[in-house]
């Protein structure tokens, strides 16, 4: 089981509950090997020339889809032709937060004081191209807001920066900011999903919130290298399937701040044109790249 990042993250986390479970299922042991570098870009290159006779799985996170929209001289894999679909395991939606000092209570309120100062508010985003840093582009393209973006390495730091006021607004992954926001340090406007979370149960959706079409996911996907049979391709989505409706393994999910899911391969293939296609125009528009 390749995961093309370090371990300790949200993927490596999940990826080796899989491997626990599915060995339990199959009797057979899945063990997970950590191969980092690149956005990703390392390990799902290395993993594309595997061979494709069942005995590698790739556990991968958005950038896998990203990723190749992101680099203008390219990533070594093609996310559609060098791989086939197994599962969208789980999904962690991103959330809009600001300092409490900010004199917004909603996005609407946000996105009139942001016009009405311009060049006055800034938002961090943890990661150049990550969903999160998307979800601001797409915001201040929507509504032609004049906010300037601050990277960070991490949810940790532009969080902190939050906190602190430095950057009065915030684009991350619901997870990190979990506990700021129920402890009163950051003010959540809109969780960016469909549907509510039952821990921040008063903070609207992105549709509720008057920005449908602004939903942004961290994902977590299970792929393998194209021309894998697809009978173990059924099997192992099957096998997945009825992990995500165990008691434990829907707890550590929920722990981690991720909803599963469960896809079949078609629904998760036609989630990843579906990303890409969005995503892509985002990109364009904010002259997003990656060197």
């Amino acid at each position: 089981m390749i995961v093309p990042y370090a371990a300790g993250g949200p993927t490596d986390v999940i990826a080796r509950l899989a491997a626990q479970k599915l060995s339990e299922a199959y009797g057979q042991q899945f063990y997970v090997e950590n191969l980092p570098g690149a956005g990703g870009n390392t390990g799902i290159g290395k993993a594309a020339k595997m061979p494709a006779d069942g005995r590698v799985v790739v556990v991968v996170s958005t950038g896998f889809i990203i990723n190749p929209l992101l680099y203008p001289k390219g990533v070594p894999y093609d996310p559609i032709k060098d791989f086939a679909p197994v599962t969208l395991i789980a999904a962690s939606p991103n959330v809009l937060t600001i300092n409490p000092q900010v004199p917004a209570r909603t996005v609407q309120e946000l996105i009139a004081l942001v016009k009405a100062n311009p060049g006055k508010y800034s938002y961090a985003q943890p990661a150049t191209g990550s969903t999160p840093h998307l979800n601001g582009e797409l915001l201040k393209i929507a509504f032609g807001l004049d906010m300037a973006m601050v990277p960070f390495n991490g949810a940790a730091p532009a969080i902190t920066s939050t906190i602190g006021g430095h950057t009065p607004v915030a684009f991350t992954a619901l997870p990190p900011a979990m506990s700021n926001i129920k402890d009163g340090k950051l003010r959540a406007l809109a969780v960016l999903s469909e549907r509510r979370v039952a821990a921040l149960a008063d903070v609207p959706t992105a549709a509720e919130a008057g920005i449908a079409g602004h939903e942004g996911d961290t994902l977590t996907a299970m792929v393998v290298p194209a021309g894998t049979p697809k009978s173990i391709i059924a099997s192992l989505q099957a096998a997945t399937r009825r992990l995500m409706v165990l008691a434990d393994v829907k707890e550590k999910l929920e722990a981690l701040g991720f909803n599963a899911i469960a896809s079949t391969p078609d629904e998760f293939g036609e989630r990843i044109r579906s990303e890409q296609a969005k995503w892509g125009k985002v990109i364009r528009d904010a002259h997003i790249s990656i060197e």
